[in-house]
């Protein structure tokens, strides 16, 4: 399976960036609070993103679990809890795909419910990225403006300007702000095995509660956005591929120090916006966090940190509008239930808005049938 013929490099480019509003703020604090291994986190996610381009060859993105991230920063797990976590999730995954189980789930969840967990994750994507903007309102509201000018802009491509100039502009703005001494060094990923004690935390705490996000947004939703943004290329995405990637790749990827991964509807639809229409989008990002973490270790974590969050944030907003829309039906049962689950996926989490989802259409469904 080869990546097609590139024909379009310049957005790929660009849209390799697009997802670093979800990923860095994840990624960043995880190392931060359990003290992960670099070289360790970025190798991993470097490779994972190679083989995810060159598996289903469009810009699927390579995500830290949201849930298991928050449980990392809030419960503080210990590195062998989120190897444990992930070793966890992934034989799970793998063990839904394989048996079928995810086509049965996919069979009984109807569009509206898709479509409104799309929809809540949209508006709840953009209102942290409006959040993230204003932590720095005089570099937020430039950087909103400028990914507005330049959206389809293929010579001066939003996302890069936004990047570097933001990140040049907080540094004027910010002359506090200490650059990195950078440690160039061959460094490589150390293996961590959990003790079966690790296996108890990381499943109540992060395995259970990430598993309906995981095959809600993760798998039904990704599949279904993938086939809208990509009606002609789009056959390799499909729920079972996509349990099976995960599974493997945290099985994988979890004893090498890696934090558990996801792919998403949200990071699909931000490597798109900002111009991503192929697999190399993803060989682009992976091969520059491969080299940073290879060569700088630590020391290129700090510069990743020296993207603001107001730039982060300018990029999280535009994506989560794409994911923002209606459902187009004049079902009143539909668009309620397609309304109920917006409203509960960001006022709750997307699963409890999967479940309700779910039980609203069955109960409309049983009384016609009544």
């Amino acid at each position: 399976m080869m990546l097609p013929k590139a024909r379009n490099l310049s957005g790929d480019l660009s849209g390799s960036i697009g997802d670093l509003g979800t990923f860095l703020p994840y990624v960043i604090g995880a190392i931060t609070v359990a003290s992960l291994d670099v070289t360790s986190v970025l190798v991993m996610f470097g490779l994972m993103y190679l083989f995810t381009a060159w598996f289903y060859r469009l810009p699927v993105p390579v995500q830290p679990m949201k849930v298991i991230g928050a449980a990392i920063i809030i419960h503080h797990f210990s590195a062998f809890e989120i190897a444990a976590a992930g070793i966890l999730t992934g034989a799970v995954l793998l063990l839904v795909g394989l048996t079928g189980l995810i086509e049965k789930i996919a069979g009984l969840t109807p569009l509206s419910v898709t479509m409104g967990i799309q929809t809540g994750l949209g508006i709840s994507l953009a209102m942290l990225g409006i959040k993230m903007a204003g932590s720095d309102w005089i570099l937020g509201l430039p950087i909103l403006l400028v990914i507005l000018l330049l959206m389809n802009n293929r010579y001066f491509p939003a996302s890069i300007v936004a990047l570097i100039g933001g990140t040049a502009l907080s540094l004027l703005l910010h002359p506090e702000i200490n650059l990195p001494v950078l440690n160039w060094q061959l460094n490589l990923p150390h293996p961590i095995w959990p003790a079966w004690a690790d296996f108890n935390r990381g499943f109540w705490q992060g395995t259970l509660p990430q598993l309906p996000l995981t095959l809600t947004n993760s798998v039904l939703v990704t599949t279904y956005l993938a086939s809208q943004l990509f009606p002609d290329a789009s056959q390799q995405v499909n729920n079972k591929n996509l349990c099976l990637t995960l599974g493997i790749g945290n099985l994988i990827g979890a004893p090498l120090g890696m934090i558990p991964i996801c792919h998403g509807s949200g990071g699909l639809a931000a490597h798109y916006r900002f111009g991503a229409r192929s697999g190399y989008t993803l060989v682009f990002i992976g091969l520059l966090l491969l080299f940073i973490g290879l060569f700088l270790g630590a020391s290129g974590l700090q510069i990743l940190q020296l993207i603001p969050q107001a730039v982060l944030g300018g990029m999280l907003f535009y994506s989560g509008l794409d994911l923002i829309k209606p459902i187009k039906t004049e079902d009143n049962k539909e668009m309620f239930v397609f309304a109920a689950v917006v409203v509960l996926s960001i006022a709750l989490n997307p699963a409890i808005g999967f479940a309700a989802g779910i039980a609203m259409f069955l109960f409309f469904k049983k009384c016609q049938i009544d």
